[in-house]
């Protein structure tokens, strides 16, 4: 909300000299946040003028200019800038007259841009000084010319003071409002705000308003509320009143003050009648809207669209209406859609002479849908999707009245009408000892009244505490805890002392968070990047990456998702880190090694939400919470990783080294290291990945069972390409959850050994077909506990070797800790490692 101060000052008081900063610190003092504050940004002697003469000379350019002869300040008088009275413009426009008074803007003044003024050679000519328009003013958008003060009805004295005589001189500052404030969307609610927090006297602009001069409120106009379909049980109209202002003349302009106080609050001018609408929604937070009277067919209907129905709404479109529509009609069909915007076939022009006023207070719901439906947010909506006062609906009618009659020459017709079904609101009980036990500080009884009564309640002394009314503008106020909030807010949110919450000792993080922390510790210090990708896919995703083989995945599919295109919850992290790959590598980050750590989503036995649920406000009984309960999907955390790119980039000495399945299978054991377990791959099959470069992770407990817990490989080639990523991108996913699950209890460092190792190379020959991971474990399982490591260093096939055998050679390391091993003892081990790899794969020592 932008509130010009000029204009708080007539509701409030405001010091002398009072800022734009110091306004701002009042209203955050109440809970309304900073925003920024506007000015016209014009500087310098901005002054009146006059033409007194012009030539009109062509322009080898096609152009025509007028050289002006233009008085600046009175004869006898030296201008504001301290030059002659009378200066020599050239000019581009063409809609002056000789004698119109027009603005001038003297050498070192500045308009809006900045634009800097100085008398400079142009066109053969020393243009000292420069006519302006409107826009370059700041005042509008309007490309018509000059600004002819004769056209908003001035007529002031050669050398006048521009900037103040335009009301350019004005500042505007600019708040937030959050959504439950809407009373704050209008001067008349800063005022209050800002008297709340300094103690100036406040006037109500409400008040100042003569409803009706004859005693008796309009009537005669026919106004019907017929809302078949109510939303939520609340009718969609409250109140609804109008009025009618006849032998308007909409072609007077509109008053310098009026356009200068809707620019700075944001609000284009328009037209006199249309200005006049939305200054009254600025001041007093009610929106109005004006029909041409003549163009309505009969009385007024408010109700919901039929099926089929369309309506051509102001900014000349053609919608679609939903049922749910709220619509003003005629006996032509709907003329606006209630609360958001008015239609085209009333609208009001500069032939209007009889107008009629609507001032409604509509249900904020079926507004705030309407405007999102049609996507059309309007000034207008937003302050009834915030709620608007009901009561002020008269005033503010009364109000535009007032203002039509002053400045565009109408006068007030009897015809008009008040319907008023406005529910009043209900009284608040609160407890005398609820305020100092919800905030902590022990309030007097006076400054609990006092602040209820300045915002407006009623409060009445009630057994056991107070019984407070919310005021009107205030539906927000709904319980104790909101009254509660107000007293806080008025008193001062100073008074309120800053305590540190001291922890609950005895408590820390449990078993599965210390570990979860520790893979992520362990990742992150190996060089890996944690990334937190969305959780919303695709149905191909999810069927892709959800499962290793291929079919339709069970998803859990949201009903209002923010993305079209990926409506379903994930049940694997891989589609989102291969977007932050494509992210990233787009931004020439091509070198990426990153993880998440993260939750999936697989349905079980029903989809979330469809069990019926009861009407109104009857409770679910025990079997519909189970049917519920039976459709939250489960949602292990589960652990992804990514390398692309070069893990050991080019330097002096050594090649780059690009990335593959080693990468990510490094990444394994570092989380296999860090939760205590023994991780292995063994030759797997995934749809996405390359099926020649595919393990299956296998998760072995202290009791040598095996647990399936993942996948590791590089991404097929073909999809690689299809998203656009590099042939080669190494990706690993584990259910941690099912890891952390394995993990001993206590994971205790290996105790450094005190006694020499003994190496040894086993050479062993079989079949191509065997994967060389599950001769590692052969010979791991048969060497015993003696093998402190086993690693594959050779994999060799071809000249000495029988066709479809290959030679795998393995590092051995035996160590004992009680003794040094002798070479016989560490050969026997060895030699029991490839007996064990000869009883299941047929393996031979090579020699």
């Amino acid at each position: 909300m932008r509130v010009p101060l000029s204009w708080l000052g007539e509701y409030v008081d405001l010091a002398p000299g009072t800022t734009a900063d110091e306004v701002h610190a009042a209203l955050v003092a109440v809970g309304l946040e900073e925003e920024d504050v506007h000015t016209f940004e014009i500087s310098g002697p901005v002054v009146v003028g006059q033409v007194l003469e012009f030539e009109e000379e062509p322009q080898s350019n096609g152009k025509t200019i007028r050289w002006c002869q233009v008085r600046v300040a009175p004869d006898g008088q030296t201008a504001a800038d301290g030059g002659e009275a009378v200066r020599g413009i050239v000019c581009g426009a063409s809609n002056f007259l000789r004698g119109d008074k027009v603005v001038v803007t003297l050498p070192g003044s500045v308009l809006p841009g900045p634009f800097p003024i100085a008398a400079r050679k142009t066109y053969g000519h020393i243009s000292d000084g420069m006519i302006a328009s409107a826009r370059e003013l700041g005042l509008g958008d309007d490309h018509a010319g000059i600004l002819r003060l004769v056209t908003l009805g001035l007529d002031p004295e050669v050398g006048t003071d521009a900037v103040s005589l335009l009301g350019l001189d004005d500042t505007a500052v600019e708040v937030n409002v959050t959504p439950d404030r809407g009373y704050a969307f209008s001067i008349r609610g800063i005022a209050r705000e800002y008297s709340h927090a300094t103690g100036a006297a406040f006037r109500d602009p409400a008040e100042a308003v003569t409803v009706y001069p004859a005693g008796e409120h309009a009537h005669g106009f026919s106004v019907a509320i017929d809302d078949r379909a109510p939303i939520r049980g609340r009718v969609g109209a409250s109140v609804f009143v109008t009025r009618v202002v006849r032998d308007v003349d909409g072609t007077r302009p509109t008053p310098p003050w009026m356009v200068a106080r809707l620019k700075l609050a944001g609000i284009r001018s328009i037209s006199l009648i249309v200005d006049i609408t939305n200054y009254v929604m600025l001041e007093l937070g009610q929106p109005i809207h004006g029909y041409d009277l003549d163009k309505l067919d009969g009385g007024i209907v408010v109700r919901r669209a039929h099926p089929g129905e369309t309506l051509v709404t102001l900014d000349d479109q053609t919608r679609a209406l939903h049922e749910e529509d709220l619509l003003i009609t005629d006996g032509s069909g709907a003329i606006g859609l209630a609360g958001v915007m008015g239609g085209a076939s009333t609208e009001i022009g500069a032939g209007t002479r009889n107008v009629l006023i609507e001032a409604a207070n509509f249900d904020p719901v079926s507004i705030a849908r309407t405007a999102r439906r049609h996507k059309l947010p309007s000034e207008a909506s937003k302050r009834f999707e915030r709620g608007v006062d009901p009561r002020v609906a008269v005033a503010a009618a009364a109000r535009v009245v007032q203002l039509l009659e002053q400045l565009a020459g109408g006068h007030a017709d009897e015809l008009g009408s008040l319907h008023d079904a406005a529910v009043e609101a209900e009284p608040i009980l609160l407890p005398a000892t609820y305020i100092p036990s919800l905030i902590g500080v022990d309030f007097t009884d006076d400054e609990v009244r006092g602040a209820l009564a300045e915002i407006g309640g009623t409060v009445a002394e009630t057994e056991g505490g107070l019984l407070v009314t919310p005021p009107s503008w205030r539906p927000d106020l709904t319980d104790k805890s909101d009254l509660a909030e107000e007293v806080a807010r008025i008193v001062g949110y100073d008074r309120i002392p800053s305590v540190l919450p001291v922890a609950p000792p005895g408590r820390g993080l449990t078993r599965e968070q210390k570990l979860r922390r520790s893979v992520a510790q362990a990742l992150a210090a190996g060089g890996a990047t944690e990334v937190l990708a969305f959780p919303f896919v695709s149905e191909a995703q999810n069927d892709r990456f959800g499962a290793p083989e291929q079919g339709s995945v069970a998803a859990v599919k949201l009903a209002n998702p923010l993305d079209a295109t990926a409506p379903y919850l994930r049940t694997s992290l891989l589609p989102g880190l291969l977007e932050v790959a494509k992210r990233n590598l787009a931004r020439g980050l091509v070198d990426l090694s990153v993880y998440e750590i993260g939750t999936v989503f697989l349905p079980t036995v029903s989809p979330l939400g469809s069990t019926d649920l009861p009407v109104g406000a009857a409770l679910p009984d025990a079997e519909t919470l189970a049917g519920l309960n039976a459709g939250i999907p489960r949602q292990p955390r589960h652990l992804a990783g990514l390398v692309v790119g070069h893990p050991v980039l080019k330097q002096p000495g050594q090649e780059a080294v690009a990335a593959g399945l080693a990468d990510v299978l490094t990444m394994v054991r570092q989380t296999a290291a860090a939760l205590g377990l023994a991780v292995e791959p063994v030759q797997g099959r995934h749809q996405a990945l390359h099926p020649g470069r595919t393990a299956e992770l296998v998760a072995r407990g202290a009791d040598g069972s095996a647990t399936p817990v993942g996948y590791a490989g590089e991404l097929l080639p073909a999809l690689a390409h299809e998203l656009d990523l590099p042939r080669v991108v190494a990706v690993f996913e584990l259910d941690l959850d099912a890891l952390v699950a394995v993990a001993p209890a206590d994971i205790v460092a290996r105790v450094i050994a005190g006694f020499p190792a003994a190496t040894q190379d086993l050479s062993l020959v079989v079949p191509s077909d065997v994967p060389a991971a599950e001769v590692l474990v052969a010979v791991r399982d048969g060497a015993g506990p003696l093998l402190e490591d086993i690693r594959l260093v050779d994999d060799y096939r071809g000249t000495g070797l029988p066709e479809q055998r290959k030679s795998l050679t393995f590092a051995l390391r035996f160590r004992a800790e009680d003794r040094t091993l002798t070479a016989a003892e560490a050969s026997e081990a060895k030699l029991n490692g490839a007996a064990k790899a000869a009883e299941r794969f047929g393996a031979t020592v090579r020699e």
